[in-house]
């Protein structure tokens, strides 16, 4: 399992620039769905599982490998899941985002 980094080659850039690199990364299935569940605090394997749905144990490894390589996710010492600072970081930044895409959905219902 690899994450993808700044400075290798990525989806949508040879070059590895680290925007790339981070949009590759939060782009994969479920990355972002686990940031987001683990903004409050860190959580089990189990309950992470259930509050992303269900999804696949299997897949659900391979996310937090990736998350944990990229240093964005940490596991604890009592092996729950947690937001590393710059996972939260990543949090803070995607915030915005959110909002816009609340007030596109706005947009696109008028």
């Amino acid at each position: 399992m690899t994450a993808p980094k700044p400075g290798g080659p990525v989806r949508g850039s040879t070059t590895g620039r680290p925007l790339m690199a981070a949009l590759d990364l939060f782009g994969r299935r479920w990355s972002l769905r686990i940031l987001w569940e683990l903004r409050e605090g860190p959580l089990g394997f189990r309950a992470l599982q259930h509050r992303c749905g269900d999804m696949s144990s299997s897949v659900l490894r391979q996310r937090l490998g990736e998350l944990v390589e990229s240093r964005v996710v940490a596991q604890l010492p009592d092996t729950s899941y947690g937001l590393t600072p710059l996972g939260r970081d990543a949090y803070q930044a995607l915030r915005p985002l959110a909002r816009w895409s609340e007030r596109w959905a706005e947009e696109l219902e008028a």
